[in-house]
């Protein structure tokens, strides 16, 4: 089992604070963590453990109020000690058809991502920025884009990207298809497991989930970590949630092979 704490923040934002196998919760009166049963008791050794923050956002076609909003997430998981702060997919906007989507899409070498950038400088924080809509090289001659998880190092540096391999182009009941690729072209490969201060994190990206040899090859890489930004609306979410609320998943890997993955879902 994996403990859960969460800070509480206006309509829609949400800080999640993950305690796995080799995290920790810091503990709070801000915090109010799921219980835990007696075994899962916090030693004084945990403290020791690096801290994660999981934020979650509801994300708009308007990107600087985003980043706005993301920003003050990422400041408060610094303030509270966390050496990475998680973003989901779709962090930088949501937009309303895939001819918005495309024209408010930009490089990686665009204002947006230098936003982020100094923000990390700024905290002194690493982050997963889980689905960034990238205008890769072959944008003139595509006129599509990535789906890109980027990891900036605490410098503000960029370490690796992963683009996701598989697109989710699906057939809904009662709504007809969802074609991700009418606006998005497939990464050519997966990226190897990335070394960062809360363990070496495996990229995927929300659809990945649905395809095992992606995972299994990650671990098999060495990963710690299994990361599925994703971000669901009100076609492809739970029932009652409000249409493009983006949320992160995190799989914590086990150490023994026959154990039960612990898991945290935000």
């Amino acid at each position: 089992m994996v403990g859960l704490g969460f800070i509480i923040r206006p309509p829609h934002q949400l800080l999640s604070l993950l305690l796995g196998p080799r995290l920790r919760i810091l503990r709070l009166s801000i915090l109010c963590a799921q219980p835990r049963p007696r075994s899962m008791a916090i030693s004084s050794s945990s403290w020791d453990l690096p801290l994660v923050a999981v934020c979650q956002v509801t994300s708009t076609p308007d990107k600087q109020q985003n980043f706005k909003t993301c920003a003050e997430l990422v400041r408060e998981a610094a303030r509270l000690g966390a050496c990475l702060a998680f973003l989901p997919e779709a962090f930088d906007f949501i937009g309303r058809d895939p001819e918005e989507t495309l024209r408010l899409s930009e490089p990686l070498g665009g204002k947006l991502l230098g936003e982020y950038t100094q923000l990390a400088r700024e905290c002194g924080l690493w982050l997963s920025l889980g689905g960034f809509h990238e205008r890769g090289q072959d944008w003139e001659q595509t006129q599509k884009i990535y789906n890109c998880h980027v990891i900036l190092n605490n410098t503000g540096s960029v370490v690796a990207t992963y683009r996701k391999t598989h697109l989710c182009d699906v057939e809904i009941p009662g709504q007809g298809p969802m074609c991700e690729s009418n606006s998005t072209i497939p990464g050519p490969s997966l990226e190897p497991p990335v070394s960062t201060p809360a363990g070496k994190i495996g990229l995927a990206i929300c659809y990945d989930m649905r395809f095992p040899e992606l995972s299994l090859a990650l671990v098999q890489a060495g990963a710690e970590i299994l990361t599925y930004p994703s971000a669901f609306g009100s076609v492809t979410g739970r029932p009652g949630i409000q249409p493009a609320s983006s949320w992160m998943l995190v799989r914590f890997i086990s150490t023994e092979p026959q154990q039960e993955l612990p898991r945290a879902f935000s």
